[in-house]
């Protein structure tokens, strides 16, 4: 009979024990957090820091120790309805940064650094980790205080495009556009080939060559050592096929 009273007594005494830590436990971490959204994504993927860790060149970047390499993202709410964007960076080998589920709660503690969260990891163990603080996400009005502030502009959403086509600039009030100028195809040719072309001044290329040219007046050089230059004033008109050829005379010795 002693035995079961002792038995009981000390299951009775560790019931006590656990309700007095879980107390403790709520009060240090007072907030229970929903994850609403996380994500991940790496940072100096392009430029990490070396690892100096020869005798001469030894610092705190040795072995990665401190180089950040990615940094999880969460969107949370607390009870009250309260969004905050949080973050963790892991800069070494031992940081436990990772991102939260979606959609499940934790406790939590929240001070001037940032907000601690107890989760527990892959392996069933507890684990605390410290996020910053990014931004503080609006957080949702109902009521009269929702009526008396000035409402946000609706988020744009995708759309099929409408049935008419949006008037022209001019009757926007702009300046209407101005047509591109048209391009004729234009073959040059040379005996021997090879000649630099030149038009208007501008070289664009060795024949034989193709180029288009706008509709108009231009002025065709073909130069090459050895050779008198030869020039030719080229009417281009629109819908027009145009070859020029020419046959190049050696400079007199």
């Amino acid at each position: 009979m002693s035995a079961s009273r002792n038995l009981l007594g000390l299951l009775s005494a560790l019931f006590l024990l656990n309700a007095v830590f879980a107390e403790a436990a709520s009060e240090a971490y007072p907030l229970r957090i929903k994850v609403l959204t996380a994500e991940t994504h790496a940072i100096n993927a392009e430029a990490q820091v070396p690892k100096d860790c020869d005798f001469m060149n030894y610092s705190a970047y040795c072995n990665e120790s401190k180089n950040p390499s990615s940094q999880s993202i969460m969107l949370v709410q607390d009870g009250e309805g309260k969004s905050y964007r949080i973050a963790c960076t892991t800069d070494s080998r031992w940081s436990k940064c990772a991102p939260l589920p979606v959609g499940e709660t934790f406790e939590a503690h929240k001070d001037k650094h940032g907000i601690t969260i107890v989760y527990r990891d892959s392996k069933g163990k507890e684990r605390k980790q410290l996020y910053q603080f990014l931004a503080a996400a609006p957080a949702p009005q109902s009521g009269a205080a929702a009526d008396s502030q000035p409402r946000a502009a609706a988020p744009v959403q995708n759309s099929p495009a409408p049935a008419s086509a949006p008037p022209p600039a001019s009757a926007q009030g702009g300046f209407p556009e101005k047509p591109l100028p048209e391009k004729v195809r234009c073959n040059f040719s040379s005996t021997p080939s090879g000649a630099e072309i030149t038009v208007d001044g501008r070289y664009v290329g060795n024949t034989p060559s193709e180029i288009g040219l706008s509709v108009g007046t231009h002025v065709v050089v073909f130069s090459m050592t050895g050779f008198v230059q030869w020039k030719r004033e080229l009417t281009v008109a629109a819908d027009s096929v145009v070859n020029v050829t020419a046959s190049l005379q050696k400079t007199q010795p």
